[in-house]
C-alpha cells in the first residue's frame, strides 16, 4: 500500500466511522484527530485514525467524557499507528476511569433503592437530598427566572404593602380591599390584613 492510499479524505474517514463530516471536525478541534496536507496541499486523515474513531466511540458508549478520552490519546504518537503496548496504556487509564464510575454508580444504585422503599416521604431522612443547597454553586440561575420580576417589586414603594400587589399593569387591590382611593390613612377601625406589618406606602382608603 503506498503512502497515497494510506490518506483519506475527511468524507472517506466519515463514510467509513458512521460519523458526520461536523463530527470529524469538532474532534479535530477537540485535539482528538490530526490531519495532514497532501502533496496538492489537501486535508487528509491516516488510514489509522479509524482505529482511534473506534476507541472515542467506545469511550463514550461507558460513559467517558471527551476530555477523559482525549486524555487518554494524548499520550498516543499522531505520525504513526500505535503499537499494542501503547494501545494497553490506555486501556489502563480507562480501566481506572471506568472503575471510579462503577463504584460511583453502586452507591447511586444503593440509594435509590434505599428512597423508593424506605416510604418515609422525610427530607430530614432522604439520601438524595441536596442538603444546605449544596448544588446551587454548580450552575447558573435557569434561564427566564423572575429573579428581574422579584427586584421590581422590591423597588416599588407598594412592594411589601399587603393590601396590595404589584404586577407589569401596575398595583391591583386584593381581595378584600377598599374600592375608592385616597391618599389618607385608614381610619382607625380599620383591621389590616395579615401579613409582616402595616406598609410605609401611601394607605389607598375611602
Amino acid at each position: 500500500m503506498s503512502a497515497r492510499d494510506d490518506l483519506l479524505s475527511i468524507g472517506a474517514v466519515a463514510a467509513r466511522a458512521g460519523l458526520s463530516v461536523p463530527a470529524l471536525r469538532y474532534y479535530e478541534e477537540r485535539g482528538l484527530l490530526t490531519a495532514v496536507c497532501d502533496a496538492g496541499g489537501r486535508r487528509r486523515f491516516p488510514r489509522h485514525v479509524l482505529r482511534r474513531l473506534a476507541v472515542i466511540a467506545a469511550g463514550q458508549r461507558v460513559g467517558l467524557s471527551l476530555a477523559d478520552i482525549g486524555d487518554a490519546l494524548a499520550t498516543l504518537p499522531t505520525d504513526r499507528a500505535p503499537s499494542a503496548r501503547e494501545w494497553a496504556r490506555v486501556g489502563t487509564v480507562w480501566q481506572e476511569l471506568l472503575d471510579a464510575r462503577l463504584r460511583e454508580l453502586q452507591a447511586l444504585r444503593t440509594s435509590l433503592d434505599g428512597c423508593i422503599g424506605c416510604g418515609c416521604l422525610s427530607l430530614a431522612r432522604c439520601t438524595l437530598l441536596n442538603s444546605g443547597d449544596t448544588a446551587a454553586g454548580r450552575a447558573p440561575a435557569p434561564a427566564g427566572c423572575a429573579r428581574p420580576r422579584a427586584r421590581r417589586a422590591e423597588r416599588s414603594p407598594l412592594g411589601s404593602c399587603p393590601w396590595w400587589r404589584v404586577s407589569r399593569s401596575g398595583p391591583r387591590r386584593t381581595s378584600g380591599a377598599p374600592t375608592r382611593r385616597s391618599t389618607g390613612p385608614p381610619p382607625p377601625s380599620a383591621t389590616p390584613p395579615p401579613g409582616p406589618g402595616r406598609c410605609a406606602a401611601s394607605w389607598n382608603w375611602p
